[in-house]
């Protein structure tokens, strides 16, 4: 599992980035998340999930609060 904060969240179109530990800009849907509600999250908070390659960069899946 890699770990990260999030860093922005557009709620109105339910998705949202986080920066990883490693550096790098990871896109999150709602679609993704395990055990937590979107409306939950908070710019800021530390989250732990699972990368996936997509055609527009790493993909988070399995999103959880940590």
């Amino acid at each position: 599992m890699n770990t990260g904060k999030i860093k922005k969240i557009v709620r109105e179109r339910g998705f949202g980035f986080i920066d990883d530990t490693d550096g790098r800009e990871v896109f999150f849907h709602q679609n993704a998340l395990s055990e937590v509600k979107f409306e939950d999250l908070s710019e800021g908070q530390t989250v732990s999930y699972d990368v996936e390659k997509s055609d527009k960069g790493p993909r988070a899946l399995n999103l959880r609060a940590a």
